[in-house]
């Protein structure tokens, strides 16, 4: 059965709104100084359809640029994302925050995950030249659809008299494969002579990585009831420090190597 938490222990549910509050006013203001501060840095996406070539009479691959993204935008919306979810959790959907955390449950969590962590998984993979269209909404989805199965493995287990791992496991196989698109990708780049990635991609890459996993660590430590995990608050707030910190660190690091103002 999932985690259940004490029904009468308000002062921690009353902690977690006040931890929300905080949390999303973190988020805004990064998000916010992302927007007024960041240089107009782009990076492009292709559109890659065939067309007919009437030399060879054979189809060919005709890429063209659809847009230039300005990362900085990019980046601040994902932080503000992150802040619209705490302040919601925090004002008008904290009764329903409770109730589902007395179940052992925050599909908020993981809705919100789908469309933020999406976007992050998006413009890591666009550092390393990850530039086509079709590429980008495939690991949109796949690292959108890993997160609803955290939904579905909340959910599943309100049923079940043992731990259910069905929708974790599917969930770490849709989550895996962006990140091996984007570590073909990032080895391509080293290996492609003078065309190396920037320094602060090298490092983005392993620590996100890095971070991503944590969060399933997470739930295993949850649903194990390892040490402070036996309470499914403790995991809430673990959650909670994690997406501040890995969208941070994502943030600064993509600021300080290509947004700073010159």
């Amino acid at each position: 059965m999932a985690a259940k938490t004490s029904v009468s222990d308000e002062a921690k549910f009353a902690g977690l709104k006040r931890f929300n509050l905080v949390m999303g006013f973190l988020h805004l203001i990064q998000g916010v100084f992302m927007i007024l501060v960041s240089n107009d840095t782009t990076y492009p996406i292709y559109t890659n359809f065939l067309s007919f070539n009437t030399e060879t009479f054979s189809l060919a691959p005709d890429p063209k640029l659809l847009y230039n993204l300005r990362f900085g935008p990019a980046v601040a919306v994902f932080l503000l994302i992150s802040s619209v979810a705490h302040f919601y959790l925090a004002t008008v959907g904290y009764k329903g925050y409770v109730r589902k955390l007395k179940l052992g449950m925050n599909p908020t969590r993981f809705y919100e995950y789908a469309l933020s962590s999406s976007l992050m998984i998006v413009l890591i993979g666009m550092l390393t030249g990850l530039w086509d269209l079709g590429a980008i909404i495939l690991i949109f989805g796949l690292n959108a659809t890993m997160n609803l199965f955290g939904i579905m493995m909340e959910m599943h287990n309100q049923h079940t008299k043992r731990t259910d791992w069905t929708s974790f496991i599917y969930g770490c196989i849709a989550g895996i494969i962006p990140w091996i698109v984007i570590f073909v990708y990032f080895l391509g780049a080293v290996n492609s002579g003078d065309a190396k990635p920037p320094a602060f991609v090298y490092a983005i890459i392993p620590t996100l990585f890095v971070f991503f996993n944590i969060f399933a660590i997470n739930m295993v430590l949850q649903y194990k009831k390892v040490g402070r995990w036996k309470d499914y608050l403790f995991g809430e707030r673990v959650y909670i420090i994690l997406s501040l910190t890995s969208k941070s660190v994502l943030a600064w690091l993509i600021f300080a190597g290509t947004l700073a103002p010159v």
